[in-house]
């Protein structure tokens, strides 16, 4: 007896974005990073076309973080205090993109001006081929200020820009339309609030292949499970043909993890909890694992160990 596996026909498809420019297109970068051109659910190769792997973009900062968990601290070593040292260390671990993060001060208090910003920038497109990934400091002010510096520095090189957002997406659209640069576009976790923002994007003359969609995410046990669903939902209207969220999608998993207790806190737990630094390296991969099951196309992580972890995943699920 035969038993026939039921194939869902979709009219949609995801639409292709490529990160980085090569000399022949006009950038520096040794190679681009293409994401999208789904036609099916995650993984559903016998459904349909799945022409590319989700992405790893591994995240540094433009100064050692005064934030980050001491096991982030210890794991990449002296290269924290270096962006340059850190992106080189980055691709060495597996980075597929480099997320550059800009920081709102220096030494304490002293504002990051456009220079630093600029210099920075310059530092880490030097000390790796990767297409570059950069946020600004989440402040409206600052981002548009900087993140402008940032895109006339690396003129050509087709950055990946962000954080834009409903209140501030204008200048730094504007900044990507005069250098050739692509945008990330975040929301609050709803479908429509992401297709609002997308088509307020378009408006301003940006094309749908330079624009990834941020639909923001959760760490495992604080609401994935929602963000997950509104994902999915992104993914299901694509491939049913709605233009506005055949957009690839992004989320700041390494972010969303490492700011947990369970991966912050290392004593006064409860013994069941399991050792401390692999339950933070866990969290961060069952995070990243999870998304990409929901249609994450760019997954930005920050453990050397979680990034090792989450790329076996994905080459057993594409096949390799």
């Amino acid at each position: 007896m035969t038993v026939e596996i039921p194939v869902e026909k979709w009219s949609g498809k995801v639409i292709e974005v490529a990160l980085g420019a090569t000399a022949e297109e006009g950038g520096t970068r040794t190679h681009a990073v293409t994401v999208g051109g789904q036609t099916t659910l995650p993984f559903l190769h016998f459904e349909g076309a799945i022409p590319y792997p989700p992405r790893i973009a591994i995240e540094i900062s433009d100064q050692r973080p005064g934030d980050w968990s001491p096991l982030l601290l210890e794991a990449w070593g002296d290269v924290v205090k270096d962006p340059a040292a850190w992106a080189k260390a980055a691709e060495e671990a597996g980075a597929e993109l480099i997320l550059l993060q800009l920081s709102l001060t220096k030494d304490g208090d002293t504002p990051v001006t456009v220079a630093d910003a600029q210099a920075v920038t310059r530092q880490v497109l030097d000390a790796t081929g990767l297409p570059l990934i950069v946020f600004g400091p989440g402040q409206v002010d600052a981002d548009n200020e900087l993140l402008v510096a940032v895109a006339e520095e690396a003129s050509g090189e087709r950055l990946l820009l962000g954080i834009c957002e409903e209140k501030n997406y204008r200048t730094i659209v504007a900044a990507a339309l005069a250098h050739n640069h692509l945008v990330t576009a975040r929301t609050a976790m709803d479908v429509n609030l992401a297709k609002q923002l997308n088509i307020l994007i378009s408006d301003m003359g940006l094309p749908l292949n330079r624009i990834v969609m941020d639909p923001t995410s959760a760490a495992l046990g604080y609401g994935m499970e929602y963000g997950y669903s509104v994902m999915e939902r992104l993914r299901i209207a694509a491939l049913q043909g709605d233009k506005m969220t055949q957009l690839p999608m992004l989320v700041t998993v390494g972010y969303e993890a490492w700011r947990q207790k369970e991966s912050k806190v290392g004593v006064g737990v409860p013994e069941a909890w399991g050792e401390w630094e692999e339950r933070a390296i866990l969290w961060e991969t069952l995070t990243t694992t999870t998304l990409i099951e929901s249609g994450a196309d760019i997954v930005i992580m920050r453990h050397p160990e979680a990034v090792r972890r989450a790329r076996v995943f994905i080459d057993r699920l594409m096949g390799k």
